[in-house]
């Protein structure tokens, strides 16, 4: 497995750098920052591949629901290896609509859908509310779909640092920015403070910055940050507890386990800024209240914002360059970083080692946006 460097500390790098590091490899992780503390800090830990993609089976919606069956597995993993405990509930999910018109679409993601894992039904009615009393009148019908579930990012993401730290991965936080100076003969990188880092193999997990390396790489890297906007409210026991995480056209809404029901998101094309905005989080505001009525008495009393990496087909560039053996990318995972991380530490692993790959897994070649344009 040689001695790999991982660029990037959020839930992807950190997941890697610990499955690599069990299969007997030598692992240096450098990030700029924090651990976590960009996009995957900020997530509302949703793993939810029925209720995000709910077109049709496609190589994305097939890796994202590899992920949630070894969800199960993995973070019992990291819970045993950290020590630490973490939110993980498996609830399900509510996909609401508002109109009869909407049902047959329902029901045509509830066909595809169960022949994929799923053990979907549609609720109506007095069946509905019992299974979410606090639901809005104005919601004819929803999927409740079992298998989904969430877990409370900032927890998971600490105990994943953890896992690593006592499993032996190198961790170095605080580097302000890192230059990839040598990839072909092996692996050299420099922080901003000099300090040299040198490695046989590495690994870019390094999300909306990513497209960084494209003139080093010679290769296009179109990944641009989404800002995500989300607010908290505190939803105490004198309220209606949210039983599932609830999805519609708009957003989602997801009761933790401290007492906050979190609404998201709001999206925009913000650069690298990480600000709220009034209209960002009024578009939460606009439609939360027709899904849960309760919210009509409330104010949110937290409102952040994550950078979310997003490709040009909206999926990750996983796999390794052709031109360049020496090195593998995991980036890219737009808003599904939290759910997708096990499996692309498991395929980054498998690539690492040389296994063989299905041919589905091409869809996600970091090469297939072509070569860098060179100014």
């Amino acid at each position: 497995m040689n001695d790999w460097i991982i660029m990037g500390g959020g839930i992807v790098g950190l997941s890697c750098a610990l499955e690599l590091r069990l299969r007997g490899a030598r692992v240096q992780l450098l990030e700029t920052g924090i651990c976590g503390g960009q996009a995957s800090g900020a997530a509302a830990g949703m793993l939810a591949p029925y209720s995000e993609n709910p077109e049709y089976p496609d190589e994305f919606f097939m890796l994202c629901r590899e992920s949630l069956d070894r969800y199960p597995a993995w973070q019992q993993l990291v819970r045993e290896l950290s020590g630490r405990d973490f939110e993980y509930t498996a609830c399900g999910s509510l996909y609401a609509v508002y109109h009869e018109a909407d049902l047959l679409g329902l029901r045509s993601r509830m066909n595809w859908q169960r022949e994929y894992g799923s053990s979907a039904v549609i609720l109506q009615g007095a069946e509905l509310r019992e299974a979410e009393p606090g639901l809005s009148p104005q919601v004819a019908a929803a999927l409740w779909t079992p298998e989904e579930s969430h877990i409370y990012a900032p927890d998971f993401v600490a105990a994943l640092k953890d896992a690593c730290l006592k499993a032996g991965v190198l961790i170095r936080e605080g580097l302000e920015a890192v230059q990839l100076k040598e990839w072909e003969q092996g692996i050299k990188a420099v922080a901003q403070g000099g300090e040299v880092f040198q490695g046989d193999q590495l690994l870019v997990c390094t999300g909306a910055w990513a497209g960084e390396l494209a003139d080093e790489l010679g290769i296009r890297i179109p990944v641009q940050p989404i800002r995500g906007q989300i607010c908290a409210y505190a939803w105490g026991e004198e309220r209606t507890p949210l039983r599932h995480m609830v999805f519609c056209n708009q957003g989602y809404l997801v009761q933790k386990s401290n007492g906050t029901l979190v609404c998201g998101a709001s999206e925009d094309i913000a650069g690298f800024d990480t600000s709220v905005t009034d209209k960002g989080i009024q578009r939460l505001l606009k439609w939360n209240k027709k899904v849960l009525p309760a919210l009509e008495q409330a104010e949110p009393f937290h409102r952040w914002a994550g950078l979310r990496p997003s490709t040009l087909d909206g999926r990750p560039l996983l796999g390794r360059l052709p031109q360049a053996e020496r090195v593998l990318f995991a980036a890219g995972h737009y808003r599904n970083g939290i759910l997708l991380s096990p499996v692309t530490a498991a395929l980054a692993a498998d690539y690492a080692e040389g296994k063989e790959m299905q041919a589905w897994h091409e869809a996600f070649r970091p090469d297939r946006f072509g070569a860098a344009t060179r100014a």
